[in-house]
């Protein structure tokens, strides 16, 4: 018995061993796999996205030729990648003051100075949050052994917002020279030299033109079956096409219609998304109603780091579609004032500022505005914007006396009621709250004001629907189904008696 006991306290001594062993052999090699792929971006980045995903800036080759070696494409390639990454860890290191990748994407020499600009921002709790927007470099060198580039890199815009003791204190844009060294090491194209050579500040003041009168009498829609899934699996342009006769025989003019942004595939816009949206515009020409489109719905970082995937989303709807006649106007992004508090006001503004930039140098025959959530945030901006858009949910007897303190900050623009509307729902979750009967008044309400002043509406919206996605409102029965009964005709079909209001003979006779 003693020398069963003796045979076991042996066995698990041995098995005790071979663990501990195993485990050493496993940390040791791992150790040595970690420190063998110091190069990988991904893993530096602490990140699994490609570099496409995270830093995608306007980027336009001069193809003049350069001494030295022939440049192929393939290798073209690779030197924008390792650069663009270059200048995205540069960014990072700034932003948070920690010096995580940069030796794997400078050399030592050009090190140096990003190490000392960290260190004399950490001394005085200063911190950089920046981005590049658009990049023209020119490759005037390539050595024979393939080892060295020498280029020019000119007008790079550059955005910086600058923080001390974690409070906003300037913003600026500005456009800079650079002269910039390459060596290729361990497979990758590392900075050894960034000069920033001229520097000259941008002041943008985009055109804007001068509109009269919009006239729009429009609903905002999403299909009844797919609500804020309008171009998903589930699309069907023959639905579509059938509730723009309901809509025109109704007396509209005007739809206001969704992009989100990651539906549509952020900086890598899908193809299909497209075509979806061509089919849209396409029938809403032939049944000639002009169209809102919101580029961006379901989108709230403003990160700065991440404004070039949006202006890439961006770049790639408007140039798409700037020249369909279906195209009213580009609604740069719905109800970004409710981002105020969570992601910074001046972040969320200096966002849609450059966003309309962009979006003025694409496409200059379209009208541009935002879609304000009420009337105290909807004169931001103005002077940047062909008209104004605010939405309304408050009381309609409210109403006037909102909209007179909001056309008082305004100079000289049209004015239109982008969302307004009412629930019919009376239930449990809000007995006596809602009807079809206070939804109909409330339309007779908020309509006189609205031919008294002559404002153009998008009214929300057609359908009463099922289902309410929870990334709308939640998913709080109290919230969602109160949500579920906007709509002038009901889930069934049938037409509800705020129907009746909103279509009235003069309207029907404008078609």
């Amino acid at each position: 018995m003693v020398k069963a006991d003796k045979n076991i306290v042996r066995g698990f001594l041995v098995l005790t061993y071979v663990v501990i062993i195993s485990m050493l052999i496993f940390l040791i090699s791992s150790s040595f796999s970690y420190l063998n792929t110091g190069a990988d971006r991904s893993k530096m980045l602490h990140t699994e996205v490609k570099k496409e995903e995270v830093y995608s800036p306007k980027m336009n080759w001069t193809d003049d030729g350069n001494e030295g070696r022939e440049l192929d494409e393939q290798t073209l390639a690779k030197i924008e990648n390792d650069y663009l990454d270059a200048w995205y860890v540069r960014n990072v290191a700034y932003k948070t003051n920690q010096t995580t990748g940069i030796d794997d994407f400078y050399t030592d020499s050009a090190r140096k100075n990003i190490f000392a600009f960290i260190t004399q921002n950490q001394q005085e709790n200063i911190s950089v949050d920046a981005t590049t927007l658009s990049h023209q470099p020119n490759i005037e060198f390539f050595s024979e052994d393939g080892q060295l580039i020498v280029l020019k890199d000119e007008n790079v815009v550059e955005y910086k917002q600058l923080y001390k003791d974690g409070k906003f204190i300037m913003e600026t844009t500005e456009s800079a020279n650079y002269k910039v060294v390459l060596l290729l090491e361990d497979g990758f194209w590392r900075i050894r030299h960034l000069v920033k050579e001229t520097v000259k500040p941008i002041v943008e003041s985009p055109k804007v033109k001068a509109v009269s009168n919009l006239n729009m009498k429009g609903i905002n829609y999403y299909p009844q079956t797919t609500p804020w899934d309008m171009f998903g699996d589930e699309f069907d342009i023959e639905i579509i096409q059938k509730d723009f006769d309901i809509m025109k025989d109704a007396g509209f003019n005007t739809i206001r219609i969704f992009v989100q942004y990651e539906d549509f595939g952020k900086a890598k816009v899908y193809e299909d998304k497209l075509e979806k949206l061509k089919q849209v515009l396409d029938a809403a020409e032939t049944k000639k109603l002009q169209v809102v489109l919101t580029l961006f719905d379901f989108y709230g970082n403003y990160e700065v780091l991440d404004w070039t995937l949006t202006q890439r989303h961006a770049e790639t709807i408007v140039s798409e579609f700037k020249n369909h006649n279906a195209i009213l106007a580009w609604d740069i992004k719905n109800e970004p004032n409710l981002d105020f508090e969570s992601r910074g006001k001046e972040n969320v503004l200096a966002w849609l500022d450059k966003m309309i930039s962009l979006v003025k140098s694409i496409d200059e025959k379209h009208l541009i505005t935002i879609g304000w959530s009420n009337t105290e945030s909807a004169h931001l901006l103005q002077d940047k914007l062909d008209f104004i858009s605010f939405h309304y949910y408050n009381a309609a007897a409210d109403f006037a006396q909102s909209y007179t303190n909001l056309k008082s900050k305004i100079n000289d623009k049209p004015i239109v009621l982008g969302e307004f509307g009412q629930s019919s729902y009376g239930g449990f979750w809000k007995p006596f709250a809602g009807s079809q009967k206070k939804q109909a008044n409330y339309y007779k309400e908020m309509k006189s004001v609205l031919k008294a002043e002559n404002i153009s509406y998008l009214a929300w919206t057609l359908y009463d629907f099922k289902d309410i996605p929870s990334s709308v409102v939640g998913s709080r029965p109290w919230r969602t189904n109160p949500q579920k009964k906007f709509g002038i005709i009901d889930k069934d079909g049938k037409k509800k008696l705020a129907f009746e209001v909103v279509v009235e003979k003069d309207f029907s006779s404008e078609k």
